[in-house]
């Protein structure tokens, strides 16, 4: 069947250069969004800050994220999971001694701990605690990173069980669970009491917990 000259043109040619101004446009709305979020929460997150930090429209907001929701969602899954794949995951599924790396972060983020970070709180924790109870979506996109985390640290164990990092009595499984609790509640702590020292005294605590996971501890 022929094409009609219309249908011709509307398809680029191969080595014709798409325009990436849609997908630029998407991504600057996504980091204003996750901005936005971070410092006063979905609820109040205001789509209106949103729209004046990128000088888009609503109309251009809406072609992208069809509701409030959907862009919550979105920051949910390209800015706040990446993150956390760059920062824990990914180094410590690829490390030779993921128990080592799992220490080794922990100090790291316990001596670089700024003011405003804590000012503004982790925005994984702050999502899980204000939209877990009130958006079934939210509460399952939040838990699957959740437990992501806990089965990537509970991996990490196992591979210390196997290099005589971690004692052979170690429930992993569990030990990953309250790993990761503890981590979060760190930063819930701290942001309550707006306090650096508080989520340093914390995760030197947590660290010392998986130092004592270790066989000469027990």
């Amino acid at each position: 069947m022929n094409q009609t000259a219309h249908e011709t043109r509307s398809t680029p040619a191969p080595d014709e250069p798409r325009d990436q101004t849609p997908d630029i446009n998407r991504e600057k709305i996504l980091q204003s969004a996750a901005s936005e979020i971070h410092r006063c929460g979905f609820q109040a997150a205001s789509i209106a800050k949103i729209l004046s930090d990128t000088g888009l429209t609503k109309g251009a907001l809406y072609h992208h994220f069809p509701s409030k929701q959907q862009l919550g969602l979105a920051v949910v899954d390209e800015v706040i999971l990446p993150s956390l794949a760059e920062r824990i995951l990914d180094p410590l599924r690829h490390a030779e001694r993921p128990v080592e790396a799992l220490l080794d972060y922990l100090q790291f983020r316990r001596e670089t701990m700024t003011d405003e970070s804590i000012r503004l709180g982790c925005p994984l924790n702050n999502l899980t605690q204000e939209m877990s109870p009130l958006d079934d979506d939210f509460k399952a996109r939040l838990n699957e990173i959740l437990q992501t985390w806990q089965s990537v640290i509970e991996q990490a164990l196992v591979t210390g069980q196997a290099q005589g990092q971690i004692r052979p009595d170690v429930d992993c499984g569990s030990a990953a669970l309250f790993i990761v609790s503890a981590w979060e509640g760190c930063w819930g702590m701290a942001k309550n009491r707006q306090s650096v020292a508080v989520f340093q005294q914390c995760l030197s605590q947590l660290r010392n917990y998986v130092l004592n996971l270790g066989p000469h501890s027990g």
